[in-house]
């Protein structure tokens, strides 16, 4: 295990706030730039770049170096917790991170591509920056309405996206999109408030400590339950579970291909991240009994933390998303269609081991379900990435993106089929792939739960992802050269980030020791708390509420 210490403000502390700082600066200079198309392409390719960098340096200083602390905080402007704005960066943000940069700097590149298109609109990529901004800001904050604030900057940058190409259904798309989270955050703000109202405190360190220690800091625990309520099913929202799922098909057809690619791989992770956070990291040290049912597995789940009861919700909302999003899938009539469902159905994949973890007594067991569902969200983030990338690729060249008036592009295109066809290989989960790994993690860990309903559970969606990738590949690349594709010319640019993705993929999957270790350190920051808090100076937090301060 790497050694969990705080880093002191220093150049490693500085680290955490790098990131933010990059993105800001680049959206910022994009935006002003204006009508300037070709120094704002070299100023976005600057960001990207640095951006990647700066994760990098957060990946192997604070987390994965013989001599990392395994975690580092920034408080801003010199604040001390809880009163100033605290970001954090540990194993489990680092990870997050590293799959946000993956995906977003293909996804950039992308649209690059297709700067001729997007130029005369010279708010694109001032919007994909703060995209960028809102995503890496919650997976560093450390306190919760911060964590509501890049939420906000987050969806106000995909609201404009989903509507961006201003038709009709755009249009349609975008007000459901928007009417949805609109009621999201305010159910966001509303338990944020009851938690405020209960603890007098926002930080998630000091949060975590009052609930572990709740007689000590005079609060009642009592409605912590009904608060995380709430929360769940905002993440949920943001996550895409059912039954919070129906923006998910509409938003996803309307938003560029590109953007698409970043909306699946890396803002249905900032729900997940918000579950695994708040639950293990803040929630679990609660002292309050749960007892409850799982309707139609006959499970009784009972513990003496609120996770019993987010457990239980998480794996009824699991299930239905592994059966609706697959169902979906295989009765849709286009590519955007069918990988929209399927996202559905995978976000299931990953909630399920969440869920496994919550309910466990065990701690080998409960690491296993946090260490399965990061596995599983890394192999999702690059192949669905992909795949929604391959659906701007196949209708640049094409022109649609309907199974109907597609096959043959595998003989037209034999690089964009390999891509393709890796990433429909990885999701059905085989070797020696990233997504074998995820899948058989999953597996495992719903084994050792001795859950056989949800392992039947999950072989019905292996199976139904094995049904609608089939079909998927044998419309659109098998078979007869339709009249759509004889015409068809890929472009090079495109096809070579499906092909740096695709051996992403194989090389996760190929070098699988370093990548597992990540993901340990991962599961590991989001199961300790205490280290968590004490990276955050509880010192100065338990000085402070003795003298008579709060939480302002």
């Amino acid at each position: 295990m790497i050694p969990m210490a705080a880093v002191p403000i220093g150049t490693d502390a500085q680290l955490v706030i790098a990131p933010m700082l990059i993105v800001l600066a680049t959206a910022v200079a994009t935006l002003l730039l204006g009508q300037r198309p070709r120094a704002r392409a070299a100023v976005s390719v600057a960001g990207a770049v640095a951006y990647a960098i700066a994760v990098a340096a957060i990946d192997w200083y604070i987390v994965l170096a013989p001599d990392a602390p395994g975690i580092a905080t920034y408080q801003v402007g010199d604040w001390p917790a809880p009163f100033g704005i605290t970001l954090v960066a540990d194993g489990l943000s680092a990870f997050l991170l590293t799959m946000v940069a993956t995906i977003g700097i293909a996804s950039f590149v992308f649209s690059m591509r297709v700067l001729p298109e997007l130029d005369r609109r010279s708010y694109y990529f001032p919007l994909f920056h703060f995209l960028m901004l809102g995503v890496t800001g919650a997976f560093l904050t450390g306190d919760l309405f911060n964590l509501f604030v890049w939420f906000e900057v987050m969806l106000m940058a995909s609201y404009i996206f989903v509507a961006y190409d201003g038709g009709p259904q755009h249009t349609r798309a975008a007000f459901w999109y928007v009417a949805l989270n609109l009621l999201a955050s305010a159910v966001f703000l509303l338990g944020v408030g009851g938690i405020y109202a209960t603890t007098g405190t926002l930080n998630m360190a000091d949060l975590a400590q009052r609930l572990a220690e709740p007689a000590a800091y005079g609060i009642d625990p009592g409605p912590v339950v009904g608060l995380l309520a709430l929360l769940l099913s905002v993440f949920a929202i943001k996550a895409g579970l059912v039954p919070f799922q129906f923006w998910i098909p509409t938003a996803y057809r309307a938003a560029p291909p590109q953007v698409t690619a970043l909306l699946a791989g890396a803002t249905k992770k900032v729900g997940i991240y918000a579950i695994i956070r708040l639950s293990f990291t803040v929630f679990a040290g609660a002292q309050l009994g749960v007892a409850l049912e799982i309707p139609g597995v006959g499970v009784v789940v009972s513990g003496d933390s609120p996770l019993a009861f987010m457990g239980a919700a998480l794996f009824v909302m699991a299930a239905a998303s592994i059966l609706v999003g697959g169902l979906g899938a295989v009765g849709r009539d286009s590519l955007e269609g069918v990988f929209a469902y399927s996202s559905i159905g995978q976000v299931g994949f990953i909630a399920i081991p969440v869920a496994i973890a919550a309910t466990t007594a065990s701690p080998d067991l409960r690491h296993l379900g946090i260490l399965a569902a990061l596995i599983y969200a890394l192999n999702h983030t690059l192949a669905k990435g992909l795949l929604f990338l391959s659906v701007g690729a196949v209708r640049t060249a094409t022109g649609t993106s309907r199974l109907a008036d597609l096959g043959g592009l595998a003989r037209r295109s034999p690089p964009l089929a390999i891509a393709f066809f890796v990433a429909a290989l990885s999701l059905v989960g085989i070797p020696p792939l990233s997504g074998f790994f995820g899948k058989f993690l999953v597996f495992d860990a719903a084994a050792r739960a001795e859950t056989v309903p949800v392992l039947v559970l999950l072989l019905v969606g292996s199976l139904l992802t094995i049904a609608y990738a089939t079909r998927t590949w044998n419309r659109s690349f098998w078979g007869v050269q339709s009249p759509a594709v004889e015409d068809a010319t890929p472009d090079s640019v495109q096809v070579a980030v499906l092909l740096g993705l695709a051996a992403a993929i194989l090389a996760v999957g190929v070098g699988f020791e370093p990548v597992y270790r990540f993901a340990d350190a991962a599961a590991t920051a989001a199961l300790d708390s205490e280290a968590y808090v004490d990276a955050v100076s509880p010192t100065d937090i338990e000085s402070l509420d003795s003298s008579g301060g709060g939480h302002s």
